[in-house]
């Protein structure tokens, strides 16, 4: 029997039961959508974890420090070159903190605003555009006693010359790039940072054993807003960011005379692709050395999303089976009801072959009709529930919904692959579910067969 033959034949028999062929074709056609609707809400809820990530900051960073205070593995100059050599290293950092130290800042006419908490940090700022940080206003270009704060830096001052309770400043609520109002702007004043520290050496000049304190004055200019970046570090929140050549000059001035410490706090790595993160943490740490980033978060998330995509999977499955019984059932029924015409087939001499071939393809148009009505039907579901999600029916959200883009939320994504991939299992389900039918048509005596009423 010829191909065009054969399928023109079976398009008769499936218009000649045209309701039993619909119900059939109706319950593929649920079985498909339901797979493809909720997996698409897995890719969707992944797609909202990967955005919630990238609101955390830079996926790509890499923090590392010290274990411990053993001086086997200091981080310095030597472990900043070998970071900078691995491969998937795109830039390096070494940065440095006050954190031993005591930090004092003042602005304003006699140093009207003050503050007895400031985390000050210095780091190759000649890197800083390679680092990414975002900038809400002024110039990351640094010159010699310039340095950038963070968005909310100003909050940390009170004014000296109010009462209790009413010296600080108060924002409530603000945007994420919104920066706020203080008692001064901090980019059109000079910072004195005052830094002191202990000394409990214990000097001829203390016989008592008693501790000294050294004092450093510098003077500093604010010159940028960094945005909020916590992977990045708390400086880029409230605190400041100098250069290190800046941080060590300030530093040397509480040293002892003839002593320089070249030792850094810890190092910022930035990997060239996301997936050079875990190999190139697994070198660093293989020196002895800790690692921070987002990976372990990343992939515990991602993990999350897998396993509901799995389960929301394998609901929509048990459509699709149910749907696959009503296939078997209506081609069993058909057998049944066209016994006399398979006999006549296989008395005027047609192949078995032939038979079979014709109920399967039945039964695979079952699945390709209804695989791929139910993939249009889960598209336009898919995009109502999108504009829903982005606040109501626009071009705009319609677009948003359909492509996505940056800073884009969708609820539901379905990936082209996704859609053949339900066309495609729809087929199989049906070719499947036919096989057993098929098998017992070409089974049936044709004189048997030809008797039958």
């Amino acid at each position: 029997m010829k191909k065009p033959d054969l399928m023109k034949m079976c398009v008769q028999n499936l218009t000649r039961r045209k309701t039993r062929t619909f119900l059939t074709t109706l319950g593929v056609l649920i079985g498909c959508c339901s797979i493809v609707i909720m997996v698409s809400i897995g890719f969707g809820m992944q797609e909202q974890q990967e955005q919630m990530m990238k609101s955390f900051g830079d996926l790509t960073l890499i923090k590392v420090t010290q274990e411990g205070d053993t001086s086997d593995h200091k981080i310095d100059q030597n472990l900043v070159d070998e970071i900078e050599q691995m491969n998937g290293v795109a830039v390096v950092s070494p940065k440095k903190v006050l954190d031993s130290y005591t930090v004092h800042a003042f602005a304003g006419l006699n140093n009207r605003f003050q503050t007895d908490y400031m985390d000050a940090v210095g780091i190759d700022t000649g890197k800083i555009n390679e680092f990414d940080y975002k900038l809400l206003e002024g110039t990351s270009e640094l010159n010699e006693g310039e340095v950038l704060v963070g968005r909310n830096f100003v909050l940390n001052f009170k004014d000296s010359l109010r009462p209790e309770g009413s010296n600080t400043a108060q924002n409530g609520y603000l945007q994420k790039d919104e920066i706020p109002e203080g008692f001064f702007d901090p980019l059109a004043e000079k910072i004195t940072l005052e830094i002191s520290k202990s000394d409990n050496t214990g000097s001829s000049a203390d016989t008592d054993g008693s501790s000294t304190e050294k004092k450093a004055v510098v003077k500093l200019k604010p010159v940028g807003y960094t945005a909020e970046d916590y992977n990045k570090g708390t400086e880029t929140v409230d605190g400041m960011i100098m250069s290190l050549n800046d941080f060590q000059n300030m530093i040397n001035q509480l040293s002892t005379p003839g002593t320089t410490d070249t030792s850094y706090d810890s190092v910022m790595v930035k990997v060239s692709d996301i997936s050079m993160v875990e190999p190139v943490e697994n070198a660093i740490r293989q020196q002895g050395f800790n690692t921070e980033s987002m990976t372990s978060m990343r992939k515990d998330l991602e993990d999350q999303a897998r396993h509901t995509q799995m389960m929301f999977a394998g609901i929509g499955a048990i459509s699709l089976f149910v749907a696959a019984l009503g296939i078997m059932n209506t081609m069993i029924m058909s057998i049944s009801e066209r016994t006399r015409e398979i006999g006549i087939m296989k008395s005027l001499g047609c192949y078995i072959s032939d038979i079979r071939m014709m109920f399967l393809t039945e039964a695979g148009i079952i699945g390709l009709i209804g695989g791929a009505i139910g993939c249009v039907i889960s598209f336009a579901v898919s995009a109502v529930i999108n504009i829903s999600s982005l606040g109501g029916f626009s071009m705009d959200t319609l677009k948003a919904a359909i492509l996505g883009g940056e800073g884009i939320t969708r609820v539901s994504i379905i990936p082209i692959w996704l859609y053949v991939f339900a066309i495609g299992f729809s087929i199989l389900i049906g070719v499947a579910s036919g096989y057993y039918p098929a098998n017992k048509a070409v089974k049936i005596p044709a004189l048997e067969a030809i008797k039958s009423e």
